[in-house]
Parts: C-alpha cells; structure tokens; sequence
C-alpha cells in the first residue's frame, strides 16, 4: 500500500497556500510535515483527508480495498479534538467508532483503557482537561483500525508521559504496516521519520 501526492496544490481564499507538493510513503512508512505557521501543513494534511478540494494535481491510496476511499482508509487528527461535552467519555468514543463505521456493538473500553481514560468512562467530556481530551481523540486511532493516520501537531496538550505512549502506538501501528503523515514543529518520538518541508507560498 502506498500514498501518492503528483503536483499537488491548493488555494484559500483566493491564495495559493501551496503547489507542486510531491511524496510517496509507503506502508510501514512515517513522513513529518514540517515548515514556518502558515506554510500550508494543516491545509495539505486536510487535503489527504479529503476535506479541502486540491486546486491541481492528485492523492491518493493504492493498494488498498477497490471499494474503499482514501478518506474512509484514514484517520484524520485534526487541531480540535471534537468531543461533545454532553456526551459521557465512553459516549464519545462510541459515537465515533460508529461514526468510522465500526459495529455498533464494538467495545471500546480497550482503547479507553490504553490511553488512561478508561476511570473516566461515565464522566462527562465537558469536565475532561485539554490533555485527557486530546487522549481521548487518540482513542480513536485504537479503537477503529484503519491504514493512515493522518495527525496535526499529535503530541498538542500532551504531557511527556502521554507523549510517549503516543509515540509508542505510532510505533506499532508502523510495525503493522501502517502509514503516518504528521504535521508537527516539533519531535514526536519515531525514529528518522522521512520529511517534507513545507514553504510559504508553495
């Protein structure tokens, strides 16, 4: 399995955030976006996600089911953790594990569990700090098996412990023969991760 960018571009606003992007990561394989605020490393991550139109040029996902599309290969981990503060935390991972398409019935107490959340399973989101709702997105990347994981500044609001258990799933997931594209100003614990610098403009 491969992910392929050719002369990829995109524009916002009438700018053009970014062009000619070219990369191939293949399974198994981790690429770090990196470059200066406003170099396009979110846009371009929401552009694999599928929810930015590129402006030229094409991504996409081989090797994979015929049947399925890039978006419903990937995990994207955006900027906001999109929790729902009414909803229990065992709520909240449940709506999206079937929101992912995962089986209504599918437990997710091991993912709670991984990421340490699993005593707060009964309490409301609205009462979770930033870092427990960032690890509480990152439940989703367990509790919902899918190929690419696509992360904007993972490591945001964690704590160096949560840090490494992050990077510890990043590991495994790629020793399983997935594929991470990350945008990220910083290190997030994998090992010579391939890179692709973003510059303003293009």
């Amino acid at each position: 399995m491969q992910l392929v960018s050719e002369n990829l571009a995109c524009e916002r606003g009438g700018r053009r955030v970014f062009a000619d992007v070219n990369f191939a990561v293949s399974a198994g394989e981790a690429m770090i976006v990196t470059g200066r605020n406003g170099s396009g490393k979110s846009t371009l991550l929401r552009v694999i996600a599928g929810l930015l139109r590129a402006a030229a040029g094409r991504v996409g996902l081989s090797g994979g089911p015929d049947e399925a599309s890039l978006a419903e290969q990937a995990h994207y981990l955006g900027h906001l953790d999109a929790t729902k503060p009414s909803l229990t935390v065992a709520e909240n991972l449940q709506f999206w594990a079937r929101f992912l398409g995962a089986p209504a019935d599918v437990p997710v107490a091991p993912a709670l569990d991984a990421v340490e959340l699993g005593s707060l399973a009964d309490l409301p989101a609205a009462y979770l700090s930033a870092g427990q709702k960032r690890r509480l997105s990152i439940a989703r990347l367990l509790a919902v098996k899918r190929q690419l994981w696509l992360l904007d500044e993972p490591t945001s609001a964690l704590d160096t412990q949560s840090q490494g258990r992050l990077a510890a799933f990043m590991r495994e997931h790629l020793a399983g023969g997935g594929m991470i594209v990350a945008a990220t100003h910083g290190p997030i614990g994998l090992n010579a991760p391939r890179e692709l610098k973003m510059g303003l403009g293009g």
